[in-house]
């Protein structure tokens, strides 16, 4: 579904990424891994433009991304939930909520669903919100443009245990749906259970893919550990 291949990219003159290769298949959740630096942000926005690889190849349904604007491959079928939430601060829930909805599964009542929290408070303005129910917010969002691929930047970091289990509740729920997700978080606990495949980065290179049952206690400590 989502192939990314060799991809080098830098910020001025500093270059981030030294080659990563990533692929993600329809139906699957993959899981991009590594220690805080290693490139799995800047891979994410390199994926969606915002800060274009300047070689290497990426291409979703076997349509080439790199040669189109960040709004051209959102309209491709990718939705992002970026690492920071963004959500507009000014708008209120529901039309943070409807304001990017396209047609498909995913409506106002099922997200809503899905965050019940997030029905509570349908006409409070955003930036009044948790930092956790900004999150829920902006994984309904992007939900609401019924991507074919969902991209999760670090969805769970810095909230409260009782908001992070509700967000991987949800996350769970999306896998038993097939939404095909390509997901970054540090919790280990509950990423490995949810994922069918891991990229590790390190220094901004791709060094292992697999399944989760084959990241043994040597690779977790060599790429993962603090």
């Amino acid at each position: 579904m989502l192939n990314v291949t060799a991809i080098e990219t830098f910020y001025g003159p500093s270059q981030a990424l030294f080659g990563v290769d990533l692929s993600v298949r329809a139906g699957e959740m993959m899981a991009l891994m590594g220690r805080n630096g290693m490139g799995k942000t800047t891979t994410i926005r390199s994926i969606f433009g915002l800060t274009p690889a300047r070689s290497g190849s990426i291409t979703f349904e076997s349509q080439d991304l790199r040669r189109l604007p960040s709004y051209r491959i959102a309209q491709a079928g990718l939705g992002l939930v970026p690492e920071g939430r963004r959500c507009f601060p000014n708008l209120s829930v529901r039309e943070n909520l409807v304001v990017t909805a396209r047609p498909g599964y995913w409506s106002l009542a099922r997200v809503e669903k899905l965050f019940p929290r997030l029905a509570e408070r349908r006409t409070q303005m955003a930036r009044t919100l948790s930092g956790g129910e900004q999150q829920m917010l902006a994984i309904g969002r992007a939900l609401m443009t019924n991507p074919r691929l969902l991209v999760l930047d670090e969805a769970t970091e810095g909230l409260a245990p009782v908001i992070r289990q509700e967000i991987w509740a949800a996350i769970r729920e999306l896998k038993t749906q097939g939404q095909s997700t390509l997901i970054v978080d540090k919790s280990l606990a509950e990423l490995l259970p949810v994922a069918d495949r891991c990229t590790i980065l390190e220094k901004g290179r791709t060094v292992w893919t697999g399944e989760p049952a084959a990241l043994d206690d040597g690779l977790r400590d060599r790429y993962l550990g603090v």
